[in-house]
């Protein structure tokens, strides 16, 4: 794949449906996000050595990652996050790595959480695109979604870029804060632009 767009945005920013309206479009979308979870279900690829690192505490009954008590361990101890971050990123990277090689659309989307904080990821992808909305926009969605505190989104938030980081990092910025349809019309300008792109780069 000759043309990759990094596609990034904090959490509750939307970035799960800008993805989806690419994917309509025809484009491979491939979610890092995804593939943690795909890693870390009960069999999965990563899950014998964040046992053999954290303990049989941070697993459930059937073998998954249990999500809320590994949360739990990275926030109160920094250094077990990057424990759990050498584990998992290497992973990731290599299938996101075997998914673009596969991916037969003009251009693809590498959508990484992360991207800004990374480093790495930016070395990888050809533009940024930023999906942004307001700050009070992303904890009331989250709070919605996943049914978490306040106080823990603030939490979760402080971990990550801040909002102006992201939008520094940007070449692309995606406004979020509306409806879908607000949104659609965005998508189709920068699907159209990355189009013109990836025929330079093809």
């Amino acid at each position: 794949m000759s043309f990759v767009v990094g596609l990034t945005g904090g959490i509750g920013s939307g970035k799960s449906a800008v993805g989806r309206l690419f994917e309509q479009q025809g484009i491979a979308v491939i979610d890092t996000d995804a593939i943690a979870h795909q890693l870390t279900t009960p069999g999965g690829a990563a899950m014998p050595a964040i046992r053999a690192a954290f303990g049989d505490a941070v697993a459930t009954t059937d073998g998954a990652l249990d999500r809320a008590a590994m949360r739990a361990i990275v926030f109160a101890d920094p250094p077990a996050r990057k424990r759990l971050e050498g584990i998992l990123h290497p992973l990731i990277r290599e299938e996101s790595e075997r998914r673009l090689a596969g991916a037969d659309s003009p251009y693809a989307i590498l959508m990484v959480p992360l991207l800004v904080e990374s480093g790495s990821y930016r070395e990888r992808v050809d533009r940024v695109a930023v999906v942004d909305c307001d700050v009070e926009t992303q904890i009331a969605r989250v709070m919605q979604r996943n049914g978490l505190a306040r106080a823990e989104v603030e939490r979760i938030l402080a971990a990550q870029a801040t909002r102006a980081q992201r939008l520094e990092a940007a070449d692309d910025v995606i406004d979020n804060d509306g409806s879908l349809a607000d949104l659609e019309p965005q998508i189709e300008r920068l699907h159209a632009s990355y189009l013109a792109s990836a025929g330079r780069f093809g």
